[in-house]
């Protein structure tokens, strides 16, 4: 079968493209208004797009729903404070993070209502999640339009995790336990294999 993407509606393209690049990383987003309201969304059109300077980018589209068509609340704060923290999910937090994509107005402390602890940042104004066991401090750097959707890259300024996952420089993925987007659907990162075998 081929299918041209010219031929469907955004809505079909959609729906083939994150049935097909998956599983996706979960980019649990805080950031704070400039009257000091806390926001939290996550986002799985989320990598690292440098190492060097390390730069990680998330994609924002439009809000939908009851707020269709207009900008997330994330990106305004974004815009507007030029900082964001990304919190990386893991199992023991999946539940909260699902909650926080609900449609929350932008006077809403979003922290409250998913039932998560805001954390001072070392270095940026938005809050960290203390419930993450991996929270890393960004600087915007840009913001990309691309159609619909914004392209926001964030400098890494600040990198926090919790010691029990930390070993040799590096993550211990099976104690960390991240939770991954498919389609509509969630995963866990549980079978953990080398290649070749």
């Amino acid at each position: 079968m081929f299918i041209d993407p010219e031929t469907l509606t955004p809505k079909e393209i959609y729906k083939l493209l994150i049935g097909s690049v998956v599983p996706r990383p979960i980019a649990w987003v805080s950031t704070v208004s400039r009257n000091g309201v806390y926001n939290l969304a996550p986002f799985s059109f989320y990598n690292v797009v440098s190492r060097n300077p390390p730069m990680l980018g998330i994609s924002i589209g439009p809000g939908v729903g009851e707020r269709n068509g207009t900008e997330k609340d994330t990106l305004t704060n974004i815009r507007s404070e030029k900082d964001f923290v990304i919190n990386v999910v893991s199992n023991k937090v999946a539940n909260q993070m699902h909650l926080s994509s609900s449609n929350f107005q932008p006077e809403v402390d979003e922290f409250k209502s998913v039932n998560v602890t805001p954390m001072e940042s070392k270095i940026v104004k938005s809050p960290l999640i203390m419930e993450a066991d991996i929270k890393m401090e960004c600087r915007l750097e840009k913001i990309i339009e691309l159609g619909s959707d914004h392209l926001v890259i964030g400098r890494l300024v600040q990198y926090h995790i919790i010691d029990d996952l930390y070993c040799d420089g590096k993550v211990n993925i099976g104690k960390l336990q991240p939770v991954g987007r498919l389609a509509g659907n969630y995963n866990l990162v549980e079978n953990i294999f080398l290649l070749p075998r």
